[in-house]
């Protein structure tokens, strides 16, 4: 019985390494095992993520709107005002929380699949960048958990330089959500927000762009190494325009850990999913994973793949407020190519093959 308690007494401590050293003390259970409680606890953080960002928002604005149906209807109208006062701080860079960035759950996150952060050169932190992240996959594990947490030591690995992932701005008009995604340092993937961040905010800041976005999500599956990328140009000329230096980044296995029914593009099935991506912002994905309790069922759970995350050779940009046509297309092709080379210096390390090569639609 005083194991039981104090076991108990350890688990209310809060952190993640407390819990293993309290059930650590546990009698011994055949089934209880030290490997198998972490591996459940890698498989709760994974899945708490994806429910998060499947129904966080809409559970919290539906909450919201019953609030108002109740006796607590004084808590929802304050926290509405105050929604309302704080409205445009995510486009002000937002409010990070460097506790957030650095909760235990991150650590079990990055070692269910693994996921890891490779650094190829120095960043300078006298300097601001725009990260291309590639590819988008399904739910951007990696740009998630080297970007807005600090699970594989970002800010170890480039003193100085403080990484802003940006997503939907949509997202950012969701209670609570939005307080959530800010707290990892995430910011709504707009001109204003990024013009902020690399005009208002000092030095040694990098906005990491998935510049596929929703459209790339919908040929992502195991196998695939194809990017979207060739008429996306936005992003080079926000570098030039605010003189931030552009840095491919690519994600090996990011297209691995969940299988994707993808349709041709003449299908109705494919008109359908662009007509909604276009509506909502999202590409509705029909995809699986694996289940909860029985590995070989299918369910939302990632397969365990590993996903490493590589961070290219900055290229340098100069400021020109009004670039021409001409200069966004020389430095758009100087990125392609320096994201071709950054793919094929590393592909074999990360299992792939010699003759695989990088698509560009």
């Amino acid at each position: 019985m005083k194991t039981i308690l104090a076991a108990y007494s350890g688990v209310k401590k809060g952190s993640g390494s407390s819990i293993l050293s309290a059930l650590h003390d546990l009698p011994s259970v055949p089934w209880l095992t030290r490997s198998k409680i972490v591996k459940h606890l890698q498989v709760i953080s994974v899945l708490q993520f994806v429910i998060t960002f499947l129904a966080m928002g809409i559970g919290c604005s539906l909450l919201l709107m019953y609030m108002f149906c109740t006796d607590c209807w004084v808590i929802a109208a304050v926290y509405t005002a105050w929604l309302i006062y704080d409205w445009n701080t995510p486009k002000q860079g937002g409010r990070r929380s460097t506790w957030v960035r650095n909760w235990t759950v991150w650590t079990y996150f990055r070692d269910y699949f693994p996921i890891r952060l490779i650094k190829t050169n120095n960043l300078l932190p006298s300097r601001n960048y725009i990260f291309g992240y590639h590819p988008h996959g399904i739910f951007c594990f990696g740009a998630f958990c080297n970007f807005g947490t600090e699970a594989t030591g970002f800010s170890k690995m480039f003193p100085g330089i403080k990484p802003s992932l940006a997503t939907l701005a949509g997202n950012f008009r969701l209670p609570v959500f939005r307080d959530y995604l800010m707290s990892g340092g995430i910011c709504p993937v707009n001109q204003n927000s990024i013009d902020y961040l690399l005009s208002s905010n000092g030095t040694g800041n990098a906005v990491v762009i998935v510049i596929g976005g929703a459209a790339e999500s919908l040929d992502c599956a195991p196998g695939m190494n194809s990017v979207t990328l060739k008429k996306r140009k936005g992003f080079v000329k926000l570098a030039l325009k605010q003189g931030a230096d552009l840095v491919p980044v690519y994600s090996f296995g990011e297209n691995e850990v969940y299988r994707q029914l993808i349709f041709d593009d003449d299908s109705w099935w494919r008109t359908f999913q662009k007509r909604l991506q276009k509506i909502l912002g999202f590409a509705p994905c029909l995809f699986h994973g694996c289940g909860l309790f029985f590995p070989e069922s299918w369910g939302f759970v990632p397969y365990c793949k590993p996903i490493t995350t590589v961070v290219g050779e900055p290229i340098t940009v100069p400021k020109i407020e009004e670039p021409s046509q001409d200069v966004i297309d020389m430095y758009h092709a100087m990125y392609i190519r320096s994201l071709k080379s950054l793919f094929d210096n590393y592909k074999t390390r990360f299992g792939l093959n010699e003759s695989d090569t990088l698509l560009i639609q």
